[in-house]
């Protein structure tokens, strides 16, 4: 289903604790001819109740899709595990009719049903398969050619690999990809695709610290000038957490961490105080300095 018109799911992190992604992707979307219709009667995808309770994260993302449906659209989202529970939903009620069946019982009480008529997609595949690449350089006014970056796509975004249905989750290309069309120069570094330690929070909050230490300490290797995340979550790990990380560990990085459409809203031309700029933890002023933005 390809489309300029879709909407916007934002889940239940975003708008609290990481508005940044949202405004900036907000900003870059409009730029592209990408329409956004707010849909305020959305609930929570569901993915925190799996596997506490299966039945209920089945329902909660069934209701999604279905006033979707009735709206004629596919949903964008910003975050990869609202993504993935819904592909995941989607392509599992299509396929089982038990289960739809099961769940058609619940969403028939308040007026809804699911038929399996839409799609779900994160930000990152709507901007390389619906947008295209050409359409993105194409709004580039200010290329970042003096930039050299790193990227993590964190684990949710790509898998699992038959539910997302696109790029190599082993080899992943399409943030690099996206990342090289503002100008900047995505560089590879040791263990790339490791997770930011986000999920272990809960159970070891030394552990995940840990984690992000590594990764820290390998983009730090390659000289990189910002981390690019696609992801809240991996956002606020190691945004929020590189300072406590430096304390910890006697280390120092100063290396900024962007979301994608705030590295791709600065290519636009767009100001940084207009991209959330000022939401970020990690102190950006070197790098506004190089790209030209005291």
């Amino acid at each position: 289903m390809t489309t300029n018109k879709y909407l916007i799911f934002l889940g239940c992190a975003i708008p609290y604790r990481v508005a940044a992604f949202e405004i900036s992707a907000r900003k870059i979307l409009a730029k592209l001819g990408v329409d956004l219709v707010e849909m305020p009667e959305f609930n929570c995808c569901g993915l925190p109740l799996d596997p506490v309770s299966h039945e209920a994260m089945l329902i909660l993302a069934a209701r999604n899709l279905a006033l979707a449906e009735q709206k004629g659209l596919p949903i964008i989202t910003l975050c990869p595990g609202c993504a993935g529970t819904l592909k995941k939903v989607n392509r599992l009620l299509k396929e089982d009719k038990a289960s739809r069946e099961e769940v058609n019982k619940h969403l028939r009480e308040v007026g809804l049903e699911f038929k399996g008529t839409t799609d779900a997609k994160h930000l990152m595949q709507v901007l390389i398969e619906d947008v295209g690449l050409e359409k993105i350089k194409d709004t580039v006014v200010k290329p970042l050619t003096m930039l050299k970056v790193a990227e993590h796509n964190g684990c949710h975004i790509l898998r699992p690999k038959e539910y997302i249905g696109f790029d190599d989750p082993e080899d992943p290309k399409t943030l690099k990809t996206l990342i090289e069309a503002t100008g900047a120069k995505c560089l590879d570094y040791l263990d790339e695709t490791e997770c930011c330690g986000a999920p272990s929070v809960g159970i070891s909050d030394k552990v995940a610290l840990q984690l992000a230490r590594d990764k820290l300490n390998n983009i730090k290797m390659v000289s990189a000038q910002a981390l690019i995340t696609i992801c809240p979550f991996c956002h606020i790990m190691y945004d929020t957490n590189e300072l406590r990380i430096e304390k910890m560990f006697n280390e120092t990085y100063g290396i900024p961490v962007l979301h994608y459409p705030q590295l791709l809203g600065l290519a636009m031309g767009i100001k940084p105080e207009e991209l959330g700029f000022s939401e970020l933890k990690v102190n950006v002023s070197d790098l506004m300095k190089q790209i030209g933005e005291v």
